[in-house]
């Protein structure tokens, strides 16, 4: 199983929208980055990802599990852009801000550090186990 980090604006669609849903997963729409669509051809039923809010939020919010592989960005009729359908799984008990991760020097390689704009991106086994435990979570 891989991990990801997944972003989204809040005010398009924020993590108490994806509680809202319970079970019931939700396309991830809107990714238009080459590299971004590159990393969902990689994600695969079953993954997790970090939720994270971007805008003034700038931190993890909660956790994400992945119900559908990629395929067709519903919101679009450009072949090129994809979709993965996700299902809240948990939130973090304490939001993990981009700072807190730039603070932590154990994580100054992660993708979010290291490429703070792209939306979709790969997270490591280490990162993953690090994230968690600053954000109170097992």
């Amino acid at each position: 199983m891989a991990c990801w980090l997944l972003k989204t604006e809040p005010d398009d669609w924020s993590w108490d929208e994806q509680v809202a849903l319970g079970k019931k997963s939700e396309a991830w729409t809107g990714v238009k980055n080459a590299q971004a669509r590159n990393f969902m051809r990689d994600i695969k039923k079953g993954d997790l990802a970090f939720f994270y809010h971007t805008g003034d939020e700038k931190r993890i919010v909660g956790v994400v599990k992945v119900t559908k592989e990629a395929y067709q960005d519903p919101t679009t009729d450009d072949e090129r852009w994809l979709a993965v359908d996700v299902a809240a799984v948990e939130p973090v008990a304490k939001p993990v801000t981009l700072k807190d991760i730039k603070a932590e020097p154990k994580l100054a390689q992660m993708a979010l550090v290291k490429n703070s704009r792209l939306s979709v991106q790969p997270v490591t086994e280490a990162e993953w186990k690090l994230v968690r435990k600053m954000g109170g979570m097992k």
